[in-house]
């Protein structure tokens, strides 16, 4: 786990400086209370948010920690909600196992013992983010994604039983997340600790920053036409639109070097942004790529406002994947020396 240190956000400068002469105040800054046991929260009766050139106001800093797993455990099936007492009991639980020491020194260590360096939320009250399907679980897989799937555990099994091409004989083959290149594929659902945005506006553009890895994503709303689908990138091909006070977000043309859920360059991604209280945000997203899911499928929950957010200081080229490199190296070197 990287180190983060309080700074500026030197990555988005330009924009905020940009956006500063246009931009209203940033959403409440407080911590927020509890998210509902719904997969959204009522908008507040009669309350618009709108920047001073009238679009919706979505900006501020804002947290989508929650520990509601993707899909639905089977104890659960045909359950779309947990009791009071389940969530209560899964949220001491997690809190109970962020503060649980490791066995050895070694654990302690890689476990980043204690509160302190997670944020993994709570529990919504619900068994799953996906609301469709309505049994809260990803769609079956197509033919040809299984066939994928076996490949890659075939070349997984013949990596352990003969020792050559493991998964760190580059640096390029260690995950874009190690490398600080970006924090993941799209879309994002919460993981164990950083789970942080900011949305800044300024007239014609939507700009959504993550804090882990210093990621920006730059949203045209004019109507202009997605890149050619020759031009692949990291995070997709992102165009916006609004509908009423919802900010819908369609991207496309993914590297297929990045894998959500299996899905790859073909992935079809929309993506919903509503505010609904000074402090919250409805999110929803469906992803749709038809050589991998049987049919698209859908997940949402709340975002919740938090306070500012701090330079995330991760950089390709850190111990790890030194250590990871030179061990592999010196490996090379006994196998030369025993021939």
């Amino acid at each position: 786990m990287r180190d983060r240190f309080p700074a500026s956000i030197g990555v988005l400068a330009a924009v905020i400086v940009m956006v500063s002469l246009v931009a209203g105040p940033v959403a409440g800054q407080t911590p927020p209370p509890a998210a509902k046991t719904t997969a959204a929260v009522k908008t507040t009766a009669g309350t618009k948010w709108r920047t001073p050139w009238g679009d919706p106001d979505l900006q501020g800093s804002w947290t989508n920690a929650n520990t509601t797993p993707l899909q639905r455990p089977a104890k659960y099936a045909g359950r779309e909600f947990l009791t009071p007492e389940e969530r209560a009991e899964q949220d001491r639980q997690t809190d109970i196992g962020t503060d649980r020491r490791g066995a050895t020194p070694e654990r302690d260590v890689e476990d980043a013992y204690n509160r302190f360096w997670w944020d993994r939320g709570h529990s919504d009250g619900r068994t799953s983010l996906i609301i469709d399907p309505p049994d809260g679980r990803i769609p079956a897989l197509t033919p040809e994604a299984q066939a994928r799937l076996r490949a890659f555990r075939r070349r997984e099994q013949q990596t352990a039983e003969n020792g050559s091409g493991g998964p760190a004989d580059s640096w390029e083959d260690r995950s874009l997340y190690e490398r600080c290149i970006i924090r993941g594929p799209l879309p994002r659902v919460s993981t164990g600790y950083n789970n942080n945005y900011q949305i800044v506006q300024a007239p014609g553009y939507v700009t959504i920053f993550q804090e882990q890895m210093h990621e920006t994503r730059v949203v045209p709303l004019d109507g202009r036409p997605h890149l050619d689908q020759r031009i692949r990138q990291w995070l997709g091909d992102s165009r916006g639109r609004w509908e009423g006070d919802t900010l819908v977000v369609e991207t496309t043309n993914f590297s297929d070097r990045t894998n959500f859920e299996g899905a790859g360059r073909n992935l079809h991604l929309i993506e919903r942004w509503n505010r609904v209280g000074p402090v919250k945000l409805n999110y929803q997203f469906t992803v749709s790529d038809q050589t991998t899911w049987a049919r698209p499928w859908t997940a949402a929950w709340v975002w919740n406002a938090v306070g500012p957010l701090y330079e995330y200081a991760c950089h390709e080229g850190n111990y790890g994947l030194k250590g990871i490199l030179a061990g592999g190296r010196a490996q090379e070197k006994q196998k030369d020396g025993s021939r």
